[in-house]
Order: structure tokens, then sequence, then C-alpha cells
């Protein structure tokens, strides 16, 4: 951060801001307008203070190679020829070739295109910021916040009279505020996953079908596609299950239903399945074939490789995977556990990781009264969307546990899941009015 960051973020705020005030009333309800300005501001500070503690506590790291590493030779080639740092901004990363050479050899991330493109979305922001790390990450914490706004306005209509709750478990839940704000993969793939839910609401459980809604949701499967894959892979298959819950609770005859939940079965699981198959083909490192041992590699990586050496927050062991679906599937009750509920008190090594861990307690004291005092399952099971939001928030915390193996990357990794997990909470309780 620079002197420029405390004369042209202010300015910045300011102005988003005003452009959030006048936009405010067509997309608020009397009921939510009162958490519009404040979820966007903590959101703000968030992406500040992600950038201060990367600067002043961990001395770097991906949000300032991002900027510093990356996005500043973009500017810098925009700077000496606009033609060429357009087609910088352009390239999709991978060998360094041609004009654009002398500005691509000094961006570390070139050669992986999920980071490159960070790197090129902080570069198009940096026209607009003169290349101001703290102004550039407004504009991302404006994203996440338009996505999580959208997917809790959508949940609000569904389940009228829960808006503070709800504003509490999709907009103001810290840990997404902070590693979901900045200049991070992370904040980009929740504002979309935002976006993607709300779209999905709206044509599933609202019936609207709008083809800017299809526009939307293409973004954003884009998006995330773009950035981490297997966001995806877990996310569209709990669809086609929202989709099956449905319309096999529709049938009210029970003799009915059992005829014909094999061919619901057939239709959701098949479509959940070509459709993952489709998303994973397009990726060696995530085809269905290599997902255990990609989970292997990358769980050994972060644990004794390069996550020992810049995590700086300490690993956990829940056994590496094997590199087999049955190996990793021994693993899942561990996985979800440490995804959801860890690092414990006495794990903690450090101010971020107590946050994490005070959280974490008040996650697992929910889930407690959840099971125990609210019979929470059984009102769970009669919803079709809350089935889709538990299923993927567990099979997420799965999936990023069991292959994490380190408390400092699982902060970040495990964001996605938290709003969804949260809403399961709190629709679930046995004061809430549930609706299909």
């Amino acid at each position: 951060m620079e002197i420029k960051d405390l004369i042209i973020t202010p300015i910045y705020i300011i102005l988003l801001s005003l452009i959030a005030y006048f936009i405010r009333p067509y997309v608020t309800t009397k009921e939510t307008r009162k958490y519009f300005l404040p979820a966007l501001w903590v959101r703000f500070f968030g992406a500040i203070m992600l950038g201060i503690i990367y600067q002043f506590y961990y001395g770097g790291g991906d949000t300032f190679n991002y900027f510093t590493h990356g996005s500043r030779w973009i500017w810098e080639a925009f700077l000496d020829d606009p033609i060429l740092g357009f087609k910088l901004l352009m390239e999709s990363g991978g060998e360094r070739v041609g004009e654009t050479f002398p500005w691509s050899q000094h961006i570390w991330y070139y050669k992986d295109p999920h980071s490159f493109f960070i790197v090129r979305l902080a570069a198009l922001f940096d026209v607009f910021t003169f290349h101001t790390y703290s102004a550039t990450a407004l504009f991302f914490a404006t994203f996440s916040f338009s996505g999580l706004w959208s997917f809790y306005s959508a949940v609000v209509k569904k389940y009228t009279g829960n808006a503070k709750w709800l504003a509490i478990s999709i907009l103001f839940v810290p840990s997404v505020v902070f590693w979901g704000s900045g200049i991070l993969k992370d904040t980009i793939t929740l504002g979309a996953l935002g976006w993607l839910t709300f779209v999905f609401i709206q044509v599933i459980d609202f019936g609207n079908k709008n083809p800017f809604y299809w526009g939307i949701a293409l973004i954003s499967v884009f998006l995330i596609f773009s950035i981490k894959i297997y966001i995806v892979i877990c996310y569209l298959p709990m669809v086609f299950l929202w989709l099956y819950w449905k319309y096999q609770s529709r049938i009210g005859n029970s003799l009915v239903k059992i005829l014909v939940a094999p061919f619901l079965i057939t239709i959701f699981a098949g479509g959940g399945y070509f459709a993952l198959q489709r998303i994973s083909s397009s990726s060696n490192k995530y085809s269905l074939d290599n997902i255990a041992y990609q989970a292997r590699v990358t769980a050994y990586d972060i644990r004794y490789g390069w996550g020992a050496r810049t995590g700086g927050d300490g690993g956990y062991d829940i056994g590496i995977p094997d590199g087999t679906i049955p190996g990793m599937l021994k693993l899942m009750p561990a996985a979800i556990n440490v995804s959801l509920f860890r690092p414990y008190l006495w794990e903690v090594k450090n101010p971020l990781m107590l946050l994490s861990a005070l959280e974490s307690i008040m996650i697992l004291a929910l889930s407690i009264w959840f099971v125990i005092v609210q019979g929470g399952f059984k009102r769970l099971i009669s919803d079709p969307f809350l089935v889709f939001c538990f299923a993927f928030a567990l099979l997420f915390a799965f999936a990023v546990g069991v292959s994490t193996a380190n408390f400092g990357t699982l902060m970040r990794y495990k964001i996605p899941m938290m709003c969804f997990y949260a809403v399961v909470l709190v629709i679930s309780s046995k004061h809430n009015r549930l609706v299909s």
C-alpha cells in the first residue's frame, strides 16, 4: 500500500457508496433496506483489512502477488503502449511469447490460467483506480457484495420474516467478510456463486423464465469455472438433487411417489452425472478419474510442501488421501468436521486462527442446537432448497477438508459453503415457516 491509497481509496468509498445509495430503493424491500449499506461497508472494511494484514502481518501473499507481481505489469504495459497493454489483458496465460513478453515475464502467475484470470480482473479495475491496491480491492468487494446481496434477497423473499438472521448468515459472517472481500480468487467465486444461486431460486422456486437470468447464470458459471473448477463440480450436481427433491415432494400419494421415484432419480441423477462429466472432462486435473489422486497431491503439497513454507497457520492431520475414491471417502467424517468445527481453541497459533476458532465454536454450538433442541433434520428434509444447501455445504466441506491439510489455507477455501450451512441452521428452526 502507498500514499495514493490514502488519497484515491476514500474517493472510491464515497463514490461506490453513493451509487449503492441511489440503487438501494430498487434492490431492497422495507424489511431488508437497513442492511444494504452496512453489508457493503463491512466488505469495504474486510477488503482493506485483508490488505493491511497481508502486508504488515504476513509480509506478502496471494493478494499482493496478484497485484504487485501481476496487474502492475499490465498497467505498466498500458502506460508504455495501450495497444500492447490491451493485448496482454486479453491473453489467457501460458507460455510467454510475442510482443507482450517484456511485461509478461514479470507476472508470477502468468503460466497459471486460473490465477492469471484474477490478475487480469485486477488490471481491468486498475484502469479506473490508477493501479491503487486498496481502491482496486473495493471493486472486488463490491462484486462479492452484489452476488451475496442477490442471494440474500432471494432467500428473504422465499422465507419471509427472517431478514435479520438471514442477513447475519449470508452478509455478516466474519470469515466470509474477511476472506471474501479482497483481491483473491475467493472474492470473485463467492460473488459469482451468490448470483448463480439467486438465478436458480428465481427459476426453480419462483418459476421466472426471464432469459436475463440465464445470462447471469452463464456469466457466473464462466467466472467460477475460470478460477476454481471444483466449486462448479460440487455445486451443479446438488442443483439436480434440489430439482429431484422438489418434484418428488409434490407427489402426495405414497404409492405413486414410490412408483415414480425411479424415473425421477434416473432423470435428475443422470442429468447431474452428465453435467459433472462434461465439466470435469474439460480439465485432467479435475476429471472424475483423477479427482481422488488430485486430492492426495493437493493435500500433500499444502501440508508438507508450499503450504508448510507459506501457510504460517499450522497443518492438521486427518490422514493424507491414498489417491483412490474409497480411500478418500474414509476420510469424509473427519474432513467435514475439520471444515465446519476446527480449529479447536487448543490448536490456535495466531490471532487469525483464534477468530476462526471462535467462529467454529459458534457453528458447533448452533449445529448441536439444530440437531438436539430444534430437531432440525425433520424440517430440513421437508424443504428441497434446504436439502440442496445442506448437501452442497457438506460436499464442499468434505472436498476442501480432505485436500487442504493446513488451517491457514482452509480458513479461506471453505468460505463458499459457510453461507449455505448458516442458512440451513437459521431456516430449519422450529420458529420458522418452511416453504418449498
